[in-house]
């Protein structure tokens, strides 16, 4: 039985499980199954690859995608440039293990945005392997972006503080993406501290929470009037990238 799954730490809002179980049966792949494997830290995935010779790749989410890296053996452009990989194709050699990483987020992210699209300045809420994925995409479509944070790492990202200390940033960059997990299942109670006040009709706020769909994010958006997407339709087309991928490994 080949054996795919999706690691990260927590899982409790994931639909990997499901969504991938359920393209197997539907292309009547039934010797391959996918399971969600909680690692409380990175270092347990050469654990994981020992007691299971049989795992053919996996998915990573939150907090790994760039923490893997180090464990791999290869990266496409695409998770090379962006510096976080989402999958990871197993090679097995006897003993040897290879790891070759990927990124589908980058695919996901941009078939999920309208053209022409509009938009010329961005902020993006976080600085993961999530996060760089979308930087990417709106580099390319020629959006000027600012990343936020908690914490000032270095050029190029802001805190929160100072996105509330800097009079029309938020009216310039009418788009707004949410690239952490705050207000994902179960912990729906929360939103990122922007000025809500600011947020007008011309903004586009993008949640690549899919879990729940309707997020306190949104929700604080909609009543503002600005236009509002959940990560839904990015989780499917990069889990659709991914599932070609793994199909390959059977």
């Amino acid at each position: 039985m080949n054996l795919f799954g999706l690691i990260g730490y927590p899982l409790t809002h994931s639909w990997s499980e499901i969504y991938f179980s359920r393209k197997f049966a539907e292309e009547g792949i039934s010797n391959a199954k996918y399971r969600l494997f909680e690692l409380p830290d990175i270092h347990d995935l050469d654990d994981l690859l020992k007691t299971n010779p049989n795992l053919r790749g996996f998915n990573v989410t939150i907090p790994y995608k760039e923490k893997i890296l180090p464990y791999l053996h290869g990266l496409t452009p695409e998770a090379k440039e962006t510096g976080a990989a989402n999958v990871v194709l197993v090679e097995r050699d006897g003993e040897n293990v290879r790891l070759n990483g990927m990124n589908t987020d980058v695919e996901g992210f941009s078939g999920t945005l309208p053209e022409p699209f509009p938009h010329k300045k961005a902020l993006i809420l976080g600085t993961g392997g999530a996060a760089k994925a979308v930087a990417r995409v709106l580099k390319s479509k020629n959006t000027e972006i600012v990343f936020v944070s908690r914490n000032k790492q270095d050029e190029g990202i802001i805190t929160y503080r100072e996105l509330m200390e800097k009079p029309g940033m938020m009216k310039t960059h009418t788009m707004i993406v949410n690239a952490t997990p705050t207000g994902m299942f179960p912990d729906t109670g929360k939103a990122p501290d922007i000025p809500w006040e600011e947020i007008t009709p011309e903004h586009f706020l993008y949640d690549l929470v899919y879990n729940p769909g309707n997020t306190l994010f949104m929700q604080k958006g909609e009543a503002r009037g600005a236009k509002v997407v959940n990560g839904y339709n990015m989780f499917t087309r990069q889990a659709e990238a991914a599932f070609h991928l793994f199909k390959k490994m059977i």
